[in-house]
């Protein structure tokens, strides 16, 4: 299905652009500026969450231990019976964020869709590689379908992530095909404009200064600083590179990109090849720039309703009838 939107949300998301055109684009250039802005982020953070706290949602923290190593998860349930578990990846260029700061949008997830949501704290690229956090999240998703929460055995699952997460996704599902049992336990993916072409796709290498959130002309750059000592062919490997890897096996997906973004063509490309091994329903979202869906605009809360509807369509199919 296409999603339609009203001319007043157009204007809407129009005019919050004009306020972000003001704001300094996000850029990785060395390792001093992730460090700062994530330090900022662990103090914001010392401020409980009053409506994730009102929303009844409640919130566990655990390590979990797979394939030899132990990752730090954040387990955030509803009040009542989970109808479904989803797997949860932060963004933040690979070098920023946390497992907390999905908390509001979890917790709308949950209220809107009756599921557990188990978010991954990976190690971070200012002190890890990408084959490391890679490993973490494979680790995390191999606990969880192997029965790291028995409660959700039988439960319909679904993988989420956006930006770095959306690419951590992708090459996680990628990497559970050596697990063919554990990959068909995975209902649906969920994908927000994600990252799967590390040598970078056009819209990324075509990005210029007037881009929105990210920093259009840095990109490709910063792409080459997280993966050291390789050429953009090697860069292009799978599962680092999803785009590239073998899809067949993959669960359907639901994917979203802006407009506005430099990785837009990640997302349409990988679309496209993805719909041909299982159906894909993919949205690029007019004049949405880079990290929309966190945005107060209505266009943001459409699509999320959207991925919600998909969700609990995907649900209700898979569970028993009463």
């Amino acid at each position: 299905m296409s999603l339609v939107f009203e001319p007043r949300a157009l204007d809407d998301m129009r005019s919050f652009n004009r306020k972000l055109a003001w704001a300094p684009r996000f850029r990785i250039s060395n390792r001093v500026m992730p460090f700062m802005i994530q330090s900022l982020l662990r103090l914001s953070q010392f401020v409980p969450d009053v409506r994730t706290i009102r929303s009844g949602v409640r919130i566990a923290r655990c390590t979990v231990q797979a394939d030899g190593l132990s990752v730090p998860v954040r387990l955030l349930r509803g009040p009542g019976p989970a109808r479904a578990v989803v797997l949860d990846f932060h963004g933040g260029g690979w070098a920023i964020g946390n497992a907390r700061m999905n908390d509001q949008l979890n917790a709308e997830l949950i209220a809107a869709c009756d599921v557990a949501v188990v978010s991954v704290d990976y190690r971070l690229a200012t002190s890890a590689p990408l084959a490391a956090i890679m490993d973490d999240c494979l680790a995390a998703a191999r606990w969880l379908l192997g029965g790291g929460l028995p409660e959700f055995d039988g439960l319909p699952v679904f993988v989420l992530g956006e930006s770095a997460g959306g690419h951590l996704a992708a090459a996680t599902l990628l990497r559970l095909k050596a697990w063919p049992d554990l990959l068909r336990r995975i209902d649906g993916a969920i994908l927000y404009y994600g990252v799967y072409d590390l040598a970078g796709t056009p819209s990324v290498h075509a990005a210029g200064a007037n881009t929105l959130v990210l920093h259009g002309p840095s990109m490709a750059a910063s792409l080459r600083l997280l993966t050291p000592g390789l050429t953009d062919e090697q860069r292009r490997a799978a599962p680092a590179s999803p785009l590239y890897g073998d899809l067949a096996g993959l669960p359907p997906a639901i994917m979203v990109a802006g407009e506005r973004d430099p990785l837009r063509d990640d997302t349409t490309l990988m679309a496209a090849r993805w719909g041909a091994v299982a159906a894909v329903e993919c949205h690029v979202v007019p004049e949405a720039p880079h990290g929309f869906i966190r945005f107060p605009v209505r266009m943001a809360a459409q699509v999320r309703g959207r991925v919600h509807d998909w969700i609990n369509d995907r649900s209700r199919a898979r569970l028993p009838p009463q």
